[in-house]
């Protein structure tokens, strides 16, 4: 007999039930859960009837099937999974920038062919307006002091002047501001004088001075009509680069000075400029014709281009997008006479040679 505490019946043995399950099958002392409580009766019973040979009373625990694993997180996406392609959008608000021009063009399209002095006044503002935003960035960025003062003074005399006596009063006008910058900044300290002057000196001639070619246009018999071609033919050059290059453009055109500008883009600036000059030489000069309108429209294209991009290489030099944020959707004055300031004498040169001065 078992004298433990921890069975609940004796073991049987001997002959009789060795013959009954078979000598090699005599089960093992039942062990208790980890309480200390012996199996219940139930439990006894089919431990016993599993040793029989018998099935077990209780059913068994049916097998489940794994749950699917959950998706991966985003993170964990495939990595060949390419993203869908985004539509192009334009750099800057549209709507203020079509808003803005049209405003511009109806002042500038209203003083040509009412007054002229009205006109010669509002290129007067831009140029004034242009060299304060040119001279503030510069100070900013680049610690330079161009003298505001005897720059907007001497620019708004080049204007006028080039409207009143023609090229030989506009190249006296510039003499005279050079030399007042020269004078005016040896009223400060001699450090970075160098600098100052050669930097008031390069804004007289890229803004006022280009700027009086403008007014010399006006002076013809048919200079609003001049005024207006030069116009048009930059603005159409403008807007077939923008239309051609974001909707074609691929192939960078000059990636280290403006990203944005591509190959097809000058394509198509070329194409709207030419087609545009020819329609202008032929209806609105006079003694035009449209073949030398083909030849002032790829002028204008390249020559707008590449004010474009020697504005593009002030700025990032300067380390800034706009000149200013005077005019919504376009930036500043200077941003907006970026290509028109190299295409004036260009103008007025081929228009010389095609048709006069008078």
């Amino acid at each position: 007999m078992n004298d433990s505490p921890w069975a609940t019946e004796p073991v049987p043995a001997g002959p009789a039930y060795d013959a009954l399950v078979g000598p090699h099958t005599r089960p093992m002392p039942i062990v208790p859960d980890a309480a200390g409580r012996a199996f219940d009766d139930r439990e006894a019973r089919d431990r016993g009837a599993a040793f029989a040979g018998a099935p077990p009373l209780r059913a068994e625990t049916p097998l489940q099937e794994p749950m699917p694993s959950p998706p991966p997180p985003p993170s964990q996406a495939p990595q060949d999974a390419s993203p869908p392609p985004q539509k192009k959008r334009a750099g800057r608000d549209l709507r203020a920038a079509i808003g803005v021009g049209v405003g511009l063009g109806a002042v500038i399209f209203a003083s040509l062919f009412i007054v002229k002095a009205v006109f010669v006044g509002v290129v007067v503002v831009a140029v004034v307006v242009g060299l304060w935003e040119l001279t503030s960035r510069l100070q900013e960025k680049k610690g330079i002091k161009a003298p505001l003062v005897p720059l907007a003074v001497g620019g708004a005399a080049m204007v006028i002047a080039g409207y009143v006596r023609g090229a030989e009063g506009a190249w006296v006008a510039m003499a005279l501001t050079a030399l007042a910058v020269l004078v005016w900044r040896m009223t400060e300290p001699p450090e970075d004088y160098l600098k100052d002057v050669t930097a008031g000196v390069f804004a007289a001639f890229y803004v006022p001075f280009l700027a009086t070619f403008v007014t010399m246009l006006l002076t013809a018999d048919d200079g609003p009509q001049r005024v207006v071609t030069f116009l048009v033919l930059t603005v159409v050059s403008d807007t077939g680069a923008y239309a051609v290059g974001w909707r074609f453009g691929k192939t960078k055109l000059a990636p280290r000075i403006s990203p944005g500008k591509t190959r097809e883009g000058l394509f198509g600036a070329v194409a709207f400029a030419m087609a545009a000059g020819a329609l202008c030489m032929e209806f609105l000069i006079e003694e035009g014709s449209w073949w030398q309108g083909l030849i002032l429209g790829l002028a204008v294209a390249v020559s707008a281009t590449l004010g474009d991009l020697g504005e593009s290489m002030i700025k990032r030099d300067l380390g800034i997008k706009d000149m200013g944020t005077l005019l919504p959707g376009h930036g500043g004055i200077m941003d907006r006479l970026d290509s028109l300031l190299p295409t004036a004498p260009v103008v007025w040169l081929l228009l010389a040679a095609f048709v006069g001065t008078g």
